[in-house]
């Protein structure tokens, strides 16, 4: 199934962990997590694509709740048990790289969603500079949402084992 003209609905939910791990759900989400993932694509990540003229690689699209968790994903403790939070599970975040003659280039990225946000017609919810440099990160990760997108920029960092997030400007 196509999302869009260049994502494919096997794209955004491929997870060699739930294959290992037996999570056949990962792989048939429902018709509300495939209209989030198609508005994704959509409206962010092809038009990075096409702002860039070059692939941008989906790490990680959509993880069912199982997967989530097991990858120690963001959660919220609601009524004293875990509740996955992360945008992942609903379908509205992906993992993206941009690999040029095997070298991570994920800075371009970066300029891609600063270039397209001035335009005013580029929205999208998180975007999270994922580890490596300052200049270039390891992994961006953006999620967007349907209505109330924030357009927030955040640094992830390590605490300890613990992952925290800072404010960040591009």
């Amino acid at each position: 199934m196509k999302l869009s003209k260049n994502f494919s609905l096997a794209e955004m939910v491929a997870s060699p962990s739930a294959t290992r791990w037996g999570f056949d759900e990962q792989f048939n989400p429902p018709e509300d997590i495939i209209v989030s993932l198609d508005l994704l694509c959509n409206d962010v990540l092809q038009p990075i694509r096409d702002y860039l003229g070059i692939g941008v690689r989906v790490t990680s699209g959509y993880r069912c709740p199982r997967l989530n968790a097991k990858l120690g994903g963001a959660y919220s403790i609601i009524n004293g048990k875990p509740v996955q939070t992360s945008q992942h599970t609903k379908g509205e975040a992906a993992d993206i790289q941009c690999i040029i003659k095997g070298e991570k280039a994920n800075h371009l990225i970066l300029e891609a969603v600063i270039q397209l946000a001035s335009t005013k017609n580029f929205e999208f919810d998180q975007l999270i500079v994922e580890f490596g440099t300052e200049k270039n990160p390891s992994w961006v990760h953006i999620s967007y949402k349907k209505t109330g997108n924030r357009n927030q920029v955040l640094r992830a960092y390590k605490e300890g084992k613990k992952t925290k997030y800072r404010h960040h400007v591009l």
